[in-house]
């Protein structure tokens, strides 16, 4: 019994140690996508036209991007080599000290072309140290979990995405309402500065976890690979791309909504900077009731189900939420959030318990950060900027949407082709054990 409390008293600090570090991973992603939609074409990106000021900071967003898959690969390496512990703890700190920098920027007026040249180096750190961070959070979560629980603990690590969220969009909301001269010389800064606060938070719960247990058994049994990058790439490529095609339409979705949705606010409809943002901060409600309900669903149907019926809502959804959003009514428009996130919700809930396991052990690190990683690059960062294009050649919706719903294709194909091993399936953590069997014997005599 106390074998199994202990278990069970790590395997809830692993979700709050995971579910921190997502959260900062994603509030520092949206306070960087907010700045680069409203704020820092003007301050980085001086241009003579507007729109390509908008552009420029919206590839500086994309940007970050480019370092992400070296960061999955060197964090990778050592995850799978030294331990998921001490990793998570190298990229909490990375990306902490690259968004504080960001605030203590000089700008464009002030040092000229300096100022954008440190903005993207600082964007490319925090691209580096999350390219090892998410892997590693949902690792020790699901590693950490029972089989039975697998679902509903990843997908509580998910909701940090939407804890960030709403931090990044509650804190500038509050910063638009100051006066414009004000907000650009200092306020935009807040913000970035107000992360270290997360970070400690942090380190501190990370501090007091243990490792993973499927590592140390892997340490234990002499089975770490020396490169696991290589044997990922000679024996699990096919994985490994798939799941990149997987996380593709989750990411495209996610972005559009909670970065794109405010350039698009702006420039097709007319509206000021806190106008959307009311809109999309009580939706994102449901994105936090929806993760643990699939979650938990998926312990019981299984994840492969619940991620493809996820996949296929994101091919009809984008055209439904961009018919709401053209309406200019506030309801509807919060509707249309409301449903996005929804089949966002679905789809994304999965990914931990999901893509975790269709990898080993000695290099389920490696494996999940690059092949997440690289599904960012083609579902996140490009989503911005693409759809921004698409809007200024065809000066409607119906192409950014077709867009979005070929990503959930892609996504939904990919699915198809997934597979969990039967091996991983059928673990069990020797501490539950017991009280599985005991269960399982309750259930014959009923």
């Amino acid at each position: 019994m106390a074998t199994t409390r202990s278990a069970q008293e790590q395997s809830r600090r692993a979700v709050f140690a995971s579910w921190i570090g997502t959260t900062v991973e994603y509030y520092d992603f949206a306070i960087y996508g907010l700045a680069a939609s409203l704020i820092f074409a003007p301050l980085f990106f001086p241009s003579t036209d507007p729109t390509v000021g908008t552009l420029l900071s919206l590839s500086s967003f994309a940007v970050g991007y480019l370092t992400r898959p070296l960061g999955a690969l060197v964090f990778g390496h050592f995850g799978d080599r030294i331990g998921r512990k001490t990793v998570l703890v190298v990229t909490l700190v990375l990306m902490g000290v690259a968004t504080f920098a960001i605030g203590l920027l000089p700008t464009y007026s002030q040092i000229g072309i300096a100022a954008p040249v440190l903005l993207i180096i600082a964007r490319l750190l925090q691209g580096f140290s999350v390219g090892g961070e998410y892997g590693g959070a949902v690792l020790m979560t699901v590693e950490h979990s029972s089989d039975r629980r697998r679902g509903l603990f990843g997908s509580l690590v998910n909701t940090g995405a939407t804890a960030g969220l709403v931090l990044a969009n509650a804190s500038f909301l509050l910063v638009f309402q100051l006066p414009d001269d004000q907000m650009l010389s200092w306020g935009w800064r807040i913000p970035f500065l107000l992360s270290s606060v997360l970070v400690i938070i942090g380190l501190v719960a990370r501090y007091s976890l243990e490792e993973s247990p499927d590592f140390a058994a892997a340490k234990e049994q002499g089975t770490v690979r020396e490169m696991p990058a290589l044997e990922v790439l000679r024996n699990h490529l096919g994985t490994l791309l798939l799941v990149a095609v997987g996380i593709v339409a989750a990411g495209s979705a996610f972005t559009m909504a909670t970065v794109f949705s405010l350039t698009y606010g702006k420039v097709a409809l007319g509206l000021d900077n806190s106008a959307m943002l009311t809109a999309l901060l009580p939706a994102t409600a449901v994105i936090l009731v929806c993760l643990p309900l699939f979650g938990r669903l998926s312990d019981r149907v299984g994840v492969r189900p619940v991620f493809l019926a996820g996949a296929a809502s994101l091919v009809v959804l984008p055209f439904v939420w961009f018919a709401l959003l053209d309406t200019g009514d506030y309801v509807l428009m919060l509707l249309g959030f409301a449903l996005l996130f929804v089949g966002y919700s679905a789809n994304y809930a999965v990914v931990p318990a999901y893509f975790s396991q269709v990898f080993p052990p000695v290099v389920r690190f490696t494996g999940m950060s690059i092949g997440f990683t690289l599904g960012l690059i083609a579902g996140n960062a490009i989503a911005p900027a693409v759809s921004a294009s698409l809007l200024n050649a065809t000066g409607g919706w119906v192409a950014i949407a077709s867009y979005m719903a070929l990503t959930g294709l892609a996504s939904l194909a990919a699915g198809l082709f997934l597979r969990i091993p039967d091996a991983v399936t059928d673990r069990q953590p020797a501490a539950e054990a017991p009280a599985e069997t005991e269960t399982e014997a309750e259930q014959a005599v009923g």
